[in-house]
């Protein structure tokens, strides 16, 4: 019966065509509007790290300023001062700890007709790398051993050793940066988390540092330092001052497995910021925070409230398309009054005739969705114009998301359909056979 009930559907698409297109034009554009707002939210919203997001947890703590509060909401900073942070990776009180912050250095190529260029890169503790799953190509990250001499070793992506190495292996040869040679331990394969959880201070959406340094070279003032800084009383001229100075503008992240890992963490947290309290820091001692990976995008919203209101605004004008499905439905299914009443007159039932409907209203709601999908494709393609490269990863139909639409499309005509073909069954046969 359903392949009949398809022939049916087609032969009364084709009858009044012109109506069909109008309800697939109509379907084509909600979807279309709404998956391509519903695709960005979805993909900047997504679990990064989903096996163990729950184990990896940013570290805050207020050392802010006794009278004014870092943010408005009363939270602690998303950043640590040099000696708070160093401290709690140094105690090495959780199963991984990487202490770090943004860096960037000139690369000097050893072909010397090649310019010299700039990178960015990282500043972290050996931790980084198995603690948020950095895949290598090549090698791996250094040790424990050399955060703590002070190592020039380097970790550098797949596209700066192709850049420099034409791909190959180059574990063991020496790369010069900032007029020092560093080792290189490992080339990282592509990788390209989104959102850029482990930071997000200089945007959620850039695409992953080329370089990865020993975070002790930056106290050393070997490199560079580069990302956000904010201190709020003045310091002393000098290196050594600063990063002994309230400033904020180091990142720790630690790893416990268990929930009794992560309350004992916690409480060494406290018990630390109570000990500075007696010397006149942490006038907040309750404002410690431990937020694993999702709660830590949540609360510091990388879904913008823009691109929320956005997906809202494209929902409601698929319900506006919807209910003009609605009425076109209505009227042409109303417009087959008498074809119903022969079908009733000759046994078939009301259910038999719901289903023929319902599945008519289907495959307009599937060529609805098929052309929602193409409107959704060139959607993207616009927004990646618009908005440039880092977008690029966020404007991009999965598997996933192309039987969401198509779901939603199909379900949508069903639920418009549900009135019409209700209303379509209720006509009374003997009437509109006295009426032909």
């Amino acid at each position: 019966m359903f392949s009949y009930y398809l022939k049916l559907a087609y032969l009364s698409c084709k009858r009044t065509w012109g109506m069909t297109l109008l309800m697939v034009c109509a379907i084509g554009l909600g979807i279309g509007a709404s998956m391509t707002t519903i695709t960005v939210n979805y993909l900047m919203s997504a679990n990064p790290i989903p096996h163990k997001s729950e184990q990896l947890f940013f570290v805050q703590m207020d050392s802010w300023e006794p009278n004014n509060p870092y943010n408005d909401d009363g939270d602690a900073p998303e950043q640590l001062t040099y000696r708070d942070a160093t401290y709690l990776w140094q105690a090495q009180k959780a199963t991984r700890q990487s202490i770090q912050t943004g860096m960037a250095a000139v690369i000097e190529p050893a072909d010397k007709e090649v310019l010299p260029f700039m990178v960015q890169g990282r500043a972290n503790s050996a931790d980084f790398f198995p603690m948020f799953d950095v895949p290598f190509l090549y090698g791996s990250g250094w040790d424990h051993q050399a955060d703590l001499k002070k190592e020039r070793v380097i970790v550098i992506n797949a596209e700066l050793n192709e850049r420099l190495f034409g791909g190959k292996d180059s574990t063991g040869q020496t790369l010069r940066m900032a007029g020092e040679d560093y080792k290189i331990t490992g080339v990282i394969d592509r990788w390209n988390p989104k959102p850029r959880f482990y930071d997000i201070s200089t945007g959620a959406f850039n695409d992953v540092e080329e370089v990865f340094v020993p975070f002790s070279l930056i106290t050393e003032q070997k490199l560079g330092r580069s990302g956000n800084t904010n201190c709020w009383k003045p310091t002393d001229s000098g290196f050594q001052a600063f990063l002994d100075s309230e400033c904020i503008w180091v990142q720790l992240w630690v790893e416990l497995p268990t929930a009794q890992d992560k309350e004992a963490y916690f409480s060494f947290m406290n018990a630390y910021a109570k000990e500075q309290n007696q010397y006149g820091r942490f006038a907040r001692t309750d404002n410690n925070k431990l937020r694993d990976v999702m709660q830590w995008l949540e609360y510091a919203e990388v879904v913008s409230d823009d691109a929320s209101m956005m997906m809202a605004m494209s929902l409601m004008f698929l319900l506006v398309c919807l209910l003009n499905t609605v009425g076109l439905l209505l009227a042409k299914f109303l417009g087959k009054a008498s074809e119903i009443g022969v079908r009733q007159a000759l046994g078939a039932s009301r259910n038999d005739l719901f289903i023929q409907h319902l599945i008519e209203s289907g495959c307009i709601g599937l060529a609805g969705g098929l052309l929602g999908l193409v409107l959704a494709i060139l959607g993207l393609e616009a927004i990646k114009l618009m908005y440039g490269d880092w977008i690029r990863d966020l404007a991009q139909l999965d598997f996933t998301l192309v039987a969401m639409a198509i779901g939603l499309a199909i379900a949508s005509a069903l639920l418009a359909g549900l009135y019409p073909t209700w209303r379509a069954c209720q006509v009374q046969p003997s009437v509109q056979l006295k009426s032909q």
